[in-house]
C-alpha cells in the first residue's frame, strides 16, 4: 500500500539569497504601500477633513511606526492570505507552503505575519535555517515551479500498480 500524502523535501526550500532578496522586494512594496497611504490620506486633508490632517500632526514617531507595522502586516497577510506569495514571491519564483506542499490556512498565514515583528526575525533565515516567522508558523517557502515538479512526480508514482479505470 502506498503513501498519498506528500511531504515536502528540504531541497525544495528557497536560497537564503531568494529570501533576502524576498525581503528586500517585499520592503520596497511595504514602503510604497505606506506612500499611498499617506498621498490618500493628504487628498483627504484636501478635501477639507482637516480634524485628519491635526491627528497626522500628533501622531509622532511611535503613531507613525505603528502604522507601518500596520501596513506591512496586512500587506503580507493579504498577499500571502490570498496566494500564498507576497510581490517578491511572484518575481523570484517562489510560494508558501505547509509541510504538505498545499497552499497554508489563513490562520496559519496570520501566524506567520505576526511573527515578521518578533525583533531580528528578518535575519534568522541567513544562517540556512528556516527563519522564525517559517518555523513558527510551520511554513516552508520553496521554489513554486520545482514543487510543481516533484509533487506531478509524486502523484505519478503513487499511480504505478492502480487500475485504470475506464
Amino acid at each position: 500500500m502506498s503513501n498519498t500524502t506528500y511531504i515536502l523535501d528540504d531541497k525544495l526550500l528557497a536560497s537564503s539569497g531568494a529570501r533576502f532578496l524576498n525581503y528586500l522586494i517585499d520592503l520596497f512594496f511595504s514602503i510604497v504601500v505606506f506612500m499611498m497611504v499617506t498621498v490618500f490620506l493628504g487628498v483627504l486633508i484636501g478635501l477639507g477633513f482637516t480634524e485628519l490632517g491635526v491627528w497626522m500632526d500628533n501622531l509622532g514617531d511611535f503613531g507613525w511606526n505603528v502604522i507601518a507595522i500596520i501596513i506591512s502586516f496586512t500587506y503580507y497577510l493579504v498577499m500571502e492570505g490570498l496566494f500564498a506569495r507576497s510581490i517578491a514571491k511572484f518575481i523570484t519564483g517562489t510560494v508558501v507552503v505547509d509541510e504538505n506542499g498545499q497552499k497554508p490556512g489563513f490562520a496559519t498565514i496570520f501566524r506567520r505575519s505576526l511573527c515578521r515583528f518578533i525583533p531580528f526575525d528578518a535575519f534568522t533565515f541567513l544562517g540556512g535555517s528556516r527563519g522564525w516567522h517559517d518555523s513558527i508558523s510551520h511554513t516552508y517557502v520553496v521554489n513554486k515551479k520545482a514543487l510543481e515538479e516533484e509533487m506531478r512526480m509524486f502523484h505519478e508514482f503513487n499511480l504505478i500498480g492502480t487500475n485504470e479505470v475506464i
